[in-house]
């Protein structure tokens, strides 16, 4: 009984001490914790894993700079409508279609088309594949394909003051290129009805336009066909 009364009273010593110690180690902690982390400092923390940059990419509009066809601005005076008209009759253009004849043409400038627009050329209707013809001497400033030209070819004058444009093709001549001059009556595609054109009424859209001094080939007053080819 004496042997197990001093172990015990040993084991509680330890015990006792051992608390003891482990209070004196927690208070050293926390003072050295207030003095590395005064009160109201943050604690900020840093993320394991950098963010991922963002994946967003400036993506340009294709085609930027090619801007499809708008549809032309009015002619600013009827004093310019009167002088174009007289400069381009001067010039007895060739009929666009061959075949046609003036008797067979139609006025048609004045036309509505959907809502709101207005025709602003002339319809030649004339069987598939006809050829059509340059109406002048001149250089091809574009081929272009539009949803509603369909197949189309836009021409310079001589001196690039005005547009020719030729439309709903059912192909180009062969051979005919971007920026290549070409002659009055030269063959340079054949009447087709692609584009918006009723697929049973193939005919040419023939289309004259005096450019702005920026001389883009798809900007332009437009001046009627009719008028000038009569």
């Amino acid at each position: 009984m004496a042997v197990t009364s001093a172990r015990t009273g040993f084991d509680a010593s330890w015990l006792a001490l051992s608390a003891a110690a482990g209070f004196v180690i927690g208070m050293l902690v926390m003072a050295a914790l207030v003095t590395m982390f005064p009160a109201g400092a943050a604690v900020v923390t840093q993320p394991l894993v950098e963010a991922a940059p963002s994946l967003a990419v400036d993506v340009k509009p294709t085609q930027a700079d090619e801007p499809a066809p708008v549809t032309p601005a009015p002619l600013s005076t009827p004093a310019m409508t009167a002088t174009a008209l007289n400069e381009l009759r001067s010039r007895r253009l060739t009929l666009p279609v061959k075949g046609i004849k003036p008797a067979d043409l139609r006025s048609n400038f004045d036309d509505r088309r959907g809502e709101s627009r207005r025709h602003e050329a002339l319809d030649v209707l004339a069987p598939r594949n006809t050829p059509v013809l340059a109406v002048e001497d001149g250089t091809v400033a574009r081929l272009f394909l539009s949803d509603a030209g369909g197949i189309t070819i836009y021409q310079f004058d001589p001196s690039a003051t005005y547009v020719y444009y030729y439309a709903h093709l059912e192909r180009y001549a062969e051979g005919l290129k971007e920026g290549a001059a070409i002659k009055r009556g030269q063959v340079v595609g054949y009447v087709g009805t692609t584009g918006n054109a009723p697929r049973d009424t193939p005919h040419l859209h023939f289309a004259i336009f005096k450019m702005t001094s920026e001389k883009k080939w798809w900007q332009g007053s437009a001046i009627d066909p009719y008028s000038v080819l009569k």
